[in-house]
């Protein structure tokens, strides 16, 4: 394994928002987990339509749109869960997680694995999402940039200059960890922000290809409709804390989880701060629960001492003979 899995007691659950995609992602479990099936027939049910296929042969094209995107993920993520309570059952170990987050989308998808959310209203509720997101970016184009090199503080001043400059806005939209952060906004104070990011000796400025400035005053629209869903669904008080995107404190009661849900669209991913407090609070194993080992990767830069582990990484997930080793660790 990349890293040594060492004893660990308190188990963190984190599920992969947009960008952790890939064709095929979640085919190979399907074949393996019966429990898995179950989610993807589920998930075909609820939708009307065979999300399903798009799961196991989506082209990279069919799953960058963000209405098409967003929902595959999540259920891909679901069917791993599922997937990996078979498994643990099948042990006679029961799944339990003491502290559960997830990654812009994918905190839809946490709230579900902690029972604030049936699989069906997140289902629903992510498919609304990316609808909703979809619309707002028609209405307002914008898009989005990675910086690399530069400390958040840094990047948070450029966007203030940028934005000041052009009359619009631009901002910090996910802190990922020191050194890696993603902008979004208006395309004309985006661009100005990506020419004085280069001018202050950033390691790489990278357009993404997105036509949406999500998590920026930009999707205020989505955010007003994400709302009135919210309003309508039944949420409830979620089993495990959740960890919030927008300022890494824990979110315990319903009302915390709605307006989490609702402003995360418009704030900005601290995901740094979201790490260091779960490891504040004692969570010595992070399993990312998902297509994908993005979260993974940056946990173990924000902190290599915690152990994290990808389920569908093929060399130590829980498909590999190596994720013995992590159940081995459990105290």
């Amino acid at each position: 394994m990349d890293q040594e899995i060492k004893p660990w007691r308190r188990l963190a659950l984190v599920f992969p928002g947009q960008g952790s995609q890939h064709p095929g992602m979640g085919e190979r479990i399907a074949k393996i987990s019966r429990a898995a099936r179950e989610v993807f027939r589920r998930a075909d049910e609820v939708l009307e339509q065979k999300i399903s296929r798009l799961c196991f042969e989506g082209t990279a094209e069919e799953l960058e749109q963000t209405a098409i995107q967003q929902p595959a993920t999540f259920v891909t993520s679901m069917a791993w869960l599922a997937a990996l309570r078979e498994r643990w059952e099948a042990l006679d170990r029961k799944l339990e997680p003491f502290i559960i987050a997830g990654h812009s989308m994918g905190e839809y998808t946490a709230a579900v694995a902690a029972g604030s959310l049936t699989f069906e209203e997140g289902l629903l509720a992510v498919r609304e999402r990316g609808r909703l997101m979809d619309e707002a970016g028609r209405e307002r184009p914008g898009g989005m940039a990675s910086i690399l090199g530069l400390s958040t503080e840094r990047v948070i001043e450029i966007c203030l200059t940028a934005s000041e400059e052009e009359g619009d806005y631009v901002g910090v939209a996910t802190n990922n960890c020191e050194g890696q952060n993603v902008i979004s906004g208006a395309l004309k104070p985006l661009r100005r922000a990506m020419e004085l990011a280069e001018k202050a000796g950033a390691r790489r400025v990278i357009r993404l290809p997105i036509s949406i400035a999500s998590h920026s005053p930009l999707m205020a629209k989505a955010s007003e409709g994400m709302s009135r869903l919210l309003q309508a669904l039944h949420v409830r008080d979620p089993r495990q804390p959740l960890v919030s995107n927008i300022d890494a404190r824990l979110l315990r009661t319903q009302p915390a989880v709605v307006q989490e849900l609702r402003d995360q669209l418009t704030m900005g991913v601290m995901w740094q701060r979201a790490v260091e407090e779960m490891r504040r609070h004692g969570a010595d194993m992070f399993i990312e629960v998902g297509p994908g080992n993005v979260l993974t990767r940056l946990i173990r830069r924000i902190d290599y001492e915690a152990n994290a582990v990808s389920i569908s990484d093929e060399h130590e997930g829980l498909l590999s003979e190596n994720f013995r080793l992590v159940e081995a660790a459990a105290q």
